[in-house]
């Protein structure tokens, strides 16, 4: 039998290889830019690209995998990951750059959705919780250590080696998958695939109240990282002078705390609860918000003016992501796939958005990304509290 902790392992590598076709190339985007003809804001739109065509992804895989079951979905997923990135490690235009990376995210959406799933399959209610945490933890580890390997990558060699060895690591997850994943759906749950029962299922999630607010408290909290992800190429190593090599460690410090807060909630989320975990992580990110913009308005602290308050956001939205699932996949538990597939679409949807919008103009200071982070953070905070709370009472 599968031990649960090989199972975290191998989960969390899977849902790691999206964080990771992201966070590596990073340090990475000047280089692109410079390589490929282009403007950096326009070279870091292939970020956006990546989190739109992760979000249509899953509106597909969600539905698949209630109905044909959780394997094959993540496998047929990998496979056009694989492809998609050896397009992304070949291309010679941003547009065709652009093309591969929405493919390459669409592949990686299936790991996204068959995790949620799969755990829920197998726990319930705060053990769901507790096991999230454990995937998460194991997933976190990837984008701590790739800002770093993109950042020496791209400062002492080609950035198409960073898609390479993207290629590289997903062909191992596949073999492991098909080799060691069992089914974890029961034919007896499997929703049948018509477009009409799809339909219900969506609108199912989307008219529950209590469950939007889960959702949307989720999907803004995210939304605030990708605002980071979109906007800190250009505030760290062109307005601060970071050195491209070192982008990678201070993107790391968001990692350690975001490991550090994810190990504690598996460890308390049992006896607190994750109700009151979420509540906690909903605390946090306003205030962390208010004191980045604060600091990028009156630019006081410089760039740990900056870092700070970032690395307090960040740390704590896999804390705010897990409890949020936990309480939405309590409301749906034999549609497990759809509501996955419904929040991650949303999750990186407006995350797709949020990134355009930090790079509609070209910046002139940190003071954009601050604003859009806080305004997700606070959407995040404001959600739970009018959607779910109101609806509990």
């Amino acid at each position: 039998m599968l031990s649960h902790r090989f199972l975290f392992i191998l989960l969390g590598a899977l849902a790691a290889l999206s964080p990771l076709a992201v966070d590596m190339y990073l340090p990475a985007i000047p280089a692109i830019a410079r390589e490929l003809g282009t403007s950096i804001e326009a070279a870091q739109l292939t970020i956006s690209a990546f989190l739109g065509g992760f979000a249509i992804g899953q509106l597909f895989y969600g539905p698949l995998a209630d109905s044909f079951g959780r394997k094959p979905v993540v496998l047929v997923g990998l496979a056009m990951f694989i492809i998609a990135s050896i397009g992304c490690a070949m291309a010679d235009s941003l547009p065709e750059l652009l093309a591969y990376r929405m493919l390459q995210a669409a592949g990686g959406a299936a790991g996204s959705v068959v995790v949620n799933a799969l755990l829920r399959d197998q726990f319930e209610k705060d053990a769901f919780s507790r096991a999230m945490s454990f995937v998460i933890l194991v997933m976190t580890l990837a984008p701590l250590v790739a800002p770093v390997m993109g950042g020496y990558i791209s400062a002492h060699a080609s950035w198409r080696v960073i898609f390479w060895l993207l290629v590289g690591l997903s062909l191992l997850i596949l073999a492991l998958m098909q080799w060691k994943i069992k089914e974890t759906l029961k034919p007896e749950h499997r929703q049948p695939l018509n477009l009409g029962l799809i339909l219900k299922n969506y609108w199912g999630v989307l008219s529950h109240r209590s469950a939007m607010g889960y959702v949307m408290c989720g999907s803004l909290s995210t939304a605030g990282m990708f605002a980071f992800l979109s906007g800190s190429p250009y505030v760290y190593i062109e307005y601060f002078k970071v050195p491209t090599e070192h982008y990678g460690w201070l993107f790391g410090l968001n990692i350690l705390l975001m490991m550090v807060v994810t190990f504690a909630n598996s460890r308390l989320v049992k006896g607190v609860g994750a109700e009151r975990m979420l509540q906690y992580g909903l605390l946090v990110i306003p205030c962390a918000s208010a004191l980045l913009v604060y600091n990028a308005w009156s630019q006081t602290g410089g760039l740990w003016g900056i870092v700070i308050p970032v690395v307090l956001f960040i740390g704590h939205i896999s804390l705010v992501g897990a409890n949020a699932m936990t309480g939405l996949m309590g409301h749906f538990p034999l549609s497990a796939g759809t509501a996955s597939a419904l929040a991650g679409t949303l999750r990186f949807g407006i995350g797709a958005l949020v990134g355009i919008l930090v790079n509609l103009t070209p910046p002139q200071s940190p003071l954009p990304m601050a604003i859009a982070i806080a305004c997700c953070g606070v959407g995040s905070t404001l959600s739970y509290w009018l959607l779910t709370v109101k609806k509990r009472a």
